[in-house]
């Protein structure tokens, strides 16, 4: 059967994807507006920007991998209901995201000017993007402890709250741009610098919002931080078994966005704010369905841990079905607001044009990111199997990704198919995608006390 009749499945994909797509979206939305307003100032302001961000990328993919480890095994554990392991789990995956923002933190403010150097060498980028990395550096340890309770609270199944706190964080975020960017109500105008205090800010009041919840207002959890001087040395264990091929994946995709940044950094800085252009859209969309693969991810945590692995046999078909769908109609969606998009941005004839080339490979891609991210993360990883994905993403950017956009760089291919080698995974991840779903056995119980 193509579709499940099994009611509370489409309830429950609901009820978790909307808030989690929704706190996807505005979390993507604060770094939007950074984007957005600065804009205005041009390209070397964009491209510096964008180059920035950077690090906050690939920080959000280690951190992302810490956050897998804390729902992968507290989503287990939810459908046994056993709330006491939950929150050991919950105590170690806060050590590990309170390290990885300090190192991260540490690293960008001694070197600030050689990290954004490893993106590109055009001098006016790199002046700007030291300034906006310099301020925006201090708030990569309170974004790790934030998405680390918002991990928590969704593997109970409390999704609402990341959605609202990212929600208050993009007011402060929007509200501070507009006066520091551009210097209203007796403000300095600072530009990007403006941009990177107004988010520092907004993350510190995320991190006050979330602690304040888990430790008040949670009847759930009912997490206490005091837990964070208690490790359980079994669960440890079993979380890092669990999550280093996790972190070990998502450094690997890591590896891919720098390698992204660095190859089309050494193009023209038409190229690069085109890049930039192009990758935020694509972020849209990435926001949207990774929020639905996600609730996916839960569900069948959940389902695993409650060993009711003939239901997960059915859910699949359906999980399969549903997001190649999500994919043909984002497609659609890309070719019809793509130019709109670009219109946002005063930026220079030529890189609209690369911006339209670039967006056009989206249209395509966009339907593997889709079907094979659902797959792999929402049912593969989340059903137990985390070392599968791990083997296949390497496979696929060190052996296919980087080495096909270094070669076609350095033979002179225009700019687009260097960016559609960069983003040919995603189609070339559905074949093993597809046919790994048919074995049915990626569902593994990681419990301590599961076969």
């Amino acid at each position: 059967m193509l579709f499940t009749k099994d009611r509370t499945f489409y309830r429950s994909l609901v009820t978790l994807a909307i808030p989690i797509m929704l706190q996807n979206l505005i979390t993507f939305s604060v770094g939007f507006a950074d984007n957005l307003m600065i804009g205005s100032l041009g390209d070397s302001a964009v491209s510096g920007v964008y180059m920035g961000n950077q690090i906050q990328t690939v920080l959000q993919v280690f951190s992302g991998g810490i956050e897998a480890g804390i729902l992968l095994l507290a989503a287990q554990y939810w459908g046994k209901r056993d709330t006491e392991h939950i929150r050991r789990v919950v105590a170690i995956g806060m050590w590990c995201s309170i390290i990885a923002g300090f190192i991260f933190s540490t690293v960008c403010t001694l070197f600030p000017r050689q990290v954004i150097s490893l993106f590109t060498n055009e001098a006016s980028v790199i002046d700007m993007g030291v300034e906006y990395l310099s301020v925006i550096c201090y708030s990569y340890l309170f974004f790790c402890i934030t998405q680390a309770l918002i991990a928590a609270m969704r593997s109970v199944e409390s999704a609402r709250i990341g959605m609202l706190v990212s929600l208050a964080s993009l007011v402060i975020d929007v509200a501070l741009n507009y006066l520091l960017i551009f210097g209203k109500l007796g403000f300095p105008a600072m530009g990007v610098k403006g941009a990177a205090i107004a988010t520092l800010i907004a993350r510190i009041c995320e991190t006050a919002i979330m602690v304040i919840y888990v430790r008040v207002i949670d009847k759930k959890l009912c997490f206490r931080f005091n837990k964070l001087w208690k490790i359980d040395n079994v669960l440890l264990r079993d979380y890092i078994r669990c999550d280093l091929p996790l972190v070990g994946g998502q450094l690997v995709w890591g590896c891919n966005l720098m390698a992204n940044s660095i190859i089309l950094g050494h193009f023209t800085e038409s190229v690069i704010t085109a890049a930039s252009l192009a990758n935020t859209l694509n972020s849209l969309m990435y926001v949207s369905m990774n929020g639905m693969s996600s609730a996916v991810g839960i569900i069948i945590g959940k389902k695993v841990g409650a060993g009711e692995t003939a239901r997960i046999r059915e859910y699949s078909n359906t999980v399969q079905m549903l997001f190649l769908g999500l994919g043909l109609v984002t497609s659609g969606l890309f070719r019809l607001i793509g130019d709109p998009f670009i219109g946002l941005y005063a930026i220079s004839d030529e890189a609209v044009g690369y911006a339209r080339q670039f967006i056009d490979v989206l249209c395509v891609t966009c339907i593997g990111t889709c079907y094979q991210a659902a797959c792999l993360f929402g049912l593969v990883k989340s059903g137990g199997d985390v070392s599968f994905v791990f083997k296949n993403d390497t496979i696929h950017v060190f052996g296919v990704v980087i080495p096909s956009a270094i070669i076609t760089s350095l033979l002179g291919c225009p700019a687009w198919v260097v960016f559609l080698c960069l983003k040919s995974d995603q189609l070339l991840k559905c074949i093993p995608a597809f046919f790994k779903i048919r074995k049915y056995d990626w569902m593994k119980n990681l419990t301590v006390s599961g076969e």
